[in-house]
């Protein structure tokens, strides 16, 4: 493509000689005579100038866009000339767009001087001689010598630059990878020095040393272990109280046959009732019995857990029972549940809840006890 543009060059001059009959290139080389060459310009004039004129057009409305093709050129120096690849191309796209605009201006060039040596008076026309086209064809000959020698040490240094691309290649890439590390490491450095003046703000002086963490530490330790002795000293209690109440349960159910007893030989001596003497012995156990069955009137105790106890109540054959649910390791009553009060259609959520943020759980009892009472009595 290089030679034929060169040949394109060589020929620029040639193609107004090629564009006129032989009678009018010798014309133009002096052999022809005056009156013939005038004949002929007049005959040819308008023909010339409307050529001229559709030439000049042509020219004045050429696409040459060079303020563009200028912008793309400094555009191409914001490349990344670090790959040899998007080098490559890059070139390759600028000699393609240097060789069109080369062909375009041989080709203007050209048809410029045709138009001038046309439209131009014939003593002032430029004369093309024989002795011009051969010094011409020499300086073309030399200078496509030295086109052929140029693209030969082009070519050549092409393949040395492909033979040392497989040397170079590797090292490109473990210096890119390198490159990649480090600007990860320089960010992960940023980000850390950021997290550190964070924490630095967020925890103002004094900072806390080594020394003040152990001293700390031991404080903290010589605590937990007092912590520890407290609820193993509280699991004992717990574990006597827990023996004391299975104790009473266990006197309660011995006070409850002997008063099974009692009954049974109170009903065999068949005591007149309208004896004046035993009315207010009467009374007096009755009141006596009714304070008992009020405060351990319970049928059965049974512990669910460390913290929860369950007690058991039969009144008049319908049973209630209600959970007392305790805090860890403290006397705090934490929640409270009454089961067997829908039965009888009875509500006692108010009731749980005050004498559950009162931690009340006697006054909780009587009063659960006192509701299932009247409800069963009015039924």
């Amino acid at each position: 493509m290089v030679e034929d543009e060169v040949g394109d060059a060589r020929g620029q001059d040639f193609c107004l000689a090629a564009a006129w009959p032989s009678e009018d290139l010798e014309w133009k080389t002096g052999v022809v005579d005056d009156g013939l060459a005038l004949g002929l310009i007049h005959a040819l004039t308008p023909t010339i100038n409307m050529d001229a004129e559709a030439l000049q057009i042509a020219l004045d409305t050429a696409p040459f866009d060079l303020p563009k093709r200028v912008e793309q050129f400094s555009a191409a120096e914001g490349i990344d000339t670090r790959d040899p690849q998007v080098v490559v191309q890059d070139l390759k796209d600028q000699t393609t767009h240097l060789r069109k605009l080369k062909f375009r201006y041989l080709e203007q060039n050209a048809k410029g001087k045709y138009v001038r040596v046309i439209v131009s008076d014939v003593d002032d026309a430029t004369l093309v001689a024989p002795e011009d086209n051969k010094a011409m064809e020499a300086e073309c000959a030399q200078k496509k010598a030295r086109l052929k020698t140029a693209k030969q040490e082009l070519a050549e240094g092409r393949e040395e630059y492909r033979a040392l691309v497989a040397e170079v290649e590797p090292e490109y890439r473990q210096l890119k990878e390198s490159a990649q590390r480090a600007a990860l490491l320089k960010q992960k450095i940023i980000d850390a020095r950021l997290a550190l003046t964070r924490l630095r703000q967020a925890h103002p002086q004094p900072h806390l040393t080594i020394t003040a963490a152990d001293e700390r530490l031991a404080e903290q330790i010589t605590e937990m272990q007092t912590l520890s002795d407290t609820i193993a000293e509280t699991h004992n209690k717990i574990a006597a109280m827990k023996g004391s109440v299975k104790a009473d349960t266990q006197e309660i159910e011995k006070l409850r046959t002997e008063r099974a007893e009692l009954e049974k030989a109170v009903k065999a001596a068949r005591v007149n009732e309208d004896d004046g003497r035993l009315v207010p012995l009467y009374d007096k156990h009755l009141a006596s019995l009714s304070l008992n069955k009020l405060l351990v009137s319970a049928s059965e105790f049974d512990f669910i857990s460390d913290n929860d106890l369950q007690i058991n109540y039969t009144i008049e054959r319908r049973p209630i029972s209600i959970v007392l649910s305790f805090q860890p390791n403290t006397r705090q009553l934490a929640s409270a549940a009454v089961s067997g009060m829908d039965e009888i259609g009875v509500d006692v959520s108010e009731q749980v809840d005050l004498y559950t943020r009162s931690n009340d759980a006697q006054g909780l009892v009587a009063s659960v006890l006192s509701l299932a009472r009247a409800a069963i009595a009015s039924a």
